[in-house]
């Protein structure tokens, strides 16, 4: 038996040292373009649609996002959270959705318009009482806002009840107790927070009530903060949509707002919740 493994591994090695000496070497390709290249990453184009509020530093990760993948193209698209929710329900191709308060959200999960598994709370943000450049009515705090309201003393520009930022402002007007209709004529309004700050910063109202982003975007003075008890937590939920054509892509965008990259987020006066 000895014998006939040792002769076996005597043949084996044989056979293993002609196949050796008898191997041909692959000669190189006399012309590079004859070699066949590395398939090219499919370009893809990837709708986001958030909220205005978050214009300035969405525009900015979005520029980080093209280092890390610059395979795909992400195009923004900015308005009011109820006015994007609409056009989502109207069927908008839009691959993720970013909206300034949970009701939007809630409203396309309960449609079954999310992707399972993608929705979190991105972002929280503050509500804010900004004024024009040198506070010209000396307005200073939101106990102070509600008694100028009440006797009609202050132009107020607030957003319109059907966005997020108009409807923590009611919110704050339930806890003052202010009548809206009551005090109508000292208000003004906007379709978004961006018009309601440009009012401020035009100086066409007395102040307005928006978020600490924008208040600082704009180089606004801020002479008041509303608490969680005035008007709730202002969380940002984010998802990915059921119908997107690139869910990989939008999950993958997702994840990058998770990252380091939220340091632009913060950097501006939004929490990071993940």
């Amino acid at each position: 038996m000895k014998k006939f493994v040792s002769l076996l591994l005597t043949l084996t090695l044989a056979l293993s040292l002609a196949a050796c000496g008898g191997k041909t070497e692959t000669a190189p390709a006399d012309d590079a373009g004859t070699q066949e290249a590395a398939p090219a990453a499919k370009s893809v184009e990837l709708t986001v649609f958030a909220a205005a509020s978050m214009t300035e530093t969405m525009d900015q990760i979005i520029e980080l996002y093209k280092t890390a993948a610059p395979e795909v193209t992400v195009v923004a698209s900015y308005a009011s959270s109820g006015d994007l929710l609409k056009q989502i329900q109207e069927g908008a191709v839009c691959d993720l959705f970013i909206s300034a308060a949970p009701k939007q959200m809630n409203a396309l999960e309960e449609s079954s318009l999310l992707l399972e598994g993608t929705r979190l709370d991105l972002l929280e943000n503050k509500v804010t009482l900004a004024v024009p450049k040198g506070n010209p009515k000396g307005v200073e705090s939101f106990d102070q806002l509600a008694e100028l309201l009440k006797n009609g003393e202050v132009l107020l520009a607030m957003g319109n009840s059907d966005v997020p930022v108009g409807q923590y402002t009611q919110k704050i007007f339930a806890y003052y107790g202010i009548d809206e209709a009551a005090v109508s004529g000292s208000l003004t309004y906007g379709s978004n927070v961006k018009e309601v700050t440009t009012q401020v910063s035009e100086g066409a109202v007395d102040c307005g009530i928006i978020y600490a982003t924008d208040a600082f975007s704009a180089g606004l003075e801020v002479v008041d903060e509303a608490t969680a008890e005035m008007c709730g937590q202002v969380i940002y939920p984010a998802a990915v949509l059921a119908e997107s054509q690139h869910p990989d892509e939008a999950k993958a965008f997702l994840a990058f707002l998770q990252t380091d990259e939220s340091a632009v987020f913060e950097s501006v006066g939004f929490t990071s919740l993940v």
